[in-house]
């Protein structure tokens, strides 16, 4: 028996243990007028503090919405709560309306690109400054590409009963987490075949520098062959994070190198400096300024308290769940997913957990698995490609009939521990769009573009307005509009409250929360 299936019949006789994870997810989606054009208003104070809501926040832009659900047990549960906020985000703006794509709506010049404001907190400012450094790195255009975040854990009891050789608990879980990403990176191609949705984007979001991008019409640039342009290298061009590659052998090694990335200053952004005319433009000159700004497909993840650094609370406390950042918005879903999508995710995490998961040779990274990724992203679903699998040529589309199998066996045990067959019914819609990648959400959208003849923006305004009435005429409940107004209030006070009890200066808070990152031991 193989790894895989013997952890199988393991959790088999366990199957409690897969009924207890958690699960969460986060969408991005940028606030426009009924025209498609981004929104320059303030965040809208009837949805709360973007600072302290818990399911309302923003991201970069002031204009890029950011729902965020709780953990759930079930994607059923998972999936309303996502469907909910998005009712309450639909009730609130009336003049405008979420866009419902990874690529975005029209914008104005970069340097008109509104930035996140949190208020005159400390805590906001971090926020805002960071978000100021950012535009600086990279501009303001890249950061309003939008995407979703899937967000899971599994029962603690589970890394108990993999017999992995780690001395304590904490080192089991990390180290089964840090295993988890190792087959991700490996296998996260598979993700951009089967769900990558923006093989298209506006010709002026490239603002003149369209690459090797063809033009579809006038307004309209793409790929034939593309799955996720958003996670193609059109995104983040970024000299100091190009060298900069985490080891995914151990969690410590890990912790040590996105330590050096944020404590080693970088000329040019030492160039920029941290002030202009006396004013914070960039927490710091380093590589990353903070942890987050490493862009990366998958991280481990572990909740902060007050003012603690996740390189500190990782090291002391070990992975609490990965968060998965490489799927696109499903346009054709009014809330960005399915929950066929969701249950996917859940059986590959699954399927990466317990496959068999070496150590990566290329000093803790694998550049093998890195030109996969970036080879399926532009051009996979070219007839006949080929990927790159311990130093061999194979097909796509018989490395992917392999992992399918493997995927299914894990859908199988979900089925079996929560005594339904949505997992198996989700793998096998998955399968079709390996034998037949016209069914895939890329070569749908082109096809769909293509019937249309309109233009990307047209028609994923048509979209976005059509998901946005349907949203709306679906409404709220009285008790869910009352618990929104309530948490909307609540989270303006608590903003008040940290704005009022603030005893320090914001050069202060800046040097303590730097002085807040530990050195991994």
């Amino acid at each position: 028996m193989s790894i895989l299936t013997q952890r199988l019949a393991t959790l088999q006789s366990h199957p409690d243990v897969l009924g207890k994870s958690q699960r969460g997810i986060e969408k991005e989606g940028l606030r426009v007028d009924r025209t498609g054009t981004l929104s320059m208003k303030p965040h809208p104070a009837a949805l709360g503090s973007a600072l302290t809501h818990p399911r309302i926040t923003t991201d970069y832009s002031e204009a890029l919405l950011e729902l965020i659900t709780g953990t759930h047990a079930s994607v059923d549960s998972l999936m309303a709560e996502l469907d909910e906020v998005h009712r309450v985000v639909a009730a609130t703006l009336h003049d405008e309306l979420m866009w419902n794509h990874s690529m975005p709506a029209n914008l104005p010049a970069d340097n008109h690109i509104p930035i996140g404001w949190y208020g005159t907190s400390n805590t906001g400012m971090l926020k805002h400054v960071y978000r100021r450094g950012l535009a600086e790195r990279y501009g303001r255009t890249m950061q309003c590409i939008a995407g979703l975040h899937y967000n899971f854990s599994f029962d603690e009891s589970l890394w108990e009963l993999l017999d992995l050789p780690q001395p304590n608990a904490q080192d089991r879980r990390s180290a089964g987490y840090i295993s988890l990403i190792r087959n991700f990176t490996r296998h996260s191609w598979l993700l951009m075949y089967l769900f990558g949705a923006s093989p298209a984007l506006p010709k002026e979001f490239l603002r003149g520098k369209t690459g090797d991008l063809l033009a579809l019409d006038a307004h309209t640039m793409y790929l034939p062959y593309a799955t996720s342009l958003r996670m193609s290298d059109l995104g983040y061009q970024s000299k100091a994070q190009s060298g900069l590659k985490l080891c995914y052998n151990d969690l410590n090694t890990f912790l040590e190198r996105l330590y050096d990335a944020v404590t080693t200053p970088w000329p040019d952004y030492r160039a920029i400096g941290t002030h202009r005319s006396g004013e914070w433009i960039q927490l710091n000159t380093n590589i990353l300024q903070i942890e987050n700004e490493f862009y990366s497909n998958i991280r481990p993840k572990r909740t902060t308290g007050p003012c603690e650094r996740p390189i500190t609370a990782l090291a002391e406390r070990g992975i609490q769940y990965i968060e998965v950042r490489c799927l696109d918005i499903d346009p054709n879903q009014a809330i960005g997913i399915s929950a066929e999508t969701a249950r996917f995710v859940d059986a590959f995490l699954l399927f990466c957990a317990l496959q068999e998961s070496p150590p990566f040779a290329d000093n803790g990274w694998c550049s093998e698995s890195a030109a996969n990724f970036a080879k399926v992203v532009k051009l996979g679903r070219q007839p006949a490609l080929t990927l790159t699998k311990l130093g061999k040529e194979v097909s796509l589309s018989q490395w992917a009939d392999q992992l399918m199998d493997d995927i299914a066996l894990c859908a199988q045990t979900l089925d079996r521990a929560l005594g339904e067959n949505k997992y198996v019914n989700a793998v096998i819609s998955q399968r079709a769009k390996v034998a037949d990648p016209s069914k895939t959400p890329s070569a749908q959208f082109l096809s769909q573009l293509s019937a249309r003849k309109a233009s990307f923006h047209d028609f994923v305004l048509e979209q976005s307005l059509g998901h946005a009435q349907r949203l709306k005429d679906a409404g709220l409940s009285p008790a869910e509009l009352a618990a929104t107004q309530t948490q909307a209030t609540q989270s303006l006070l608590e903003q008040q409250h940290i704005e009022a009890n603030d005893q320090e200066s914001f050069d202060d808070y800046v040097l303590r929360f730097h002085q807040a990152l530990k050195k991994p031991r």
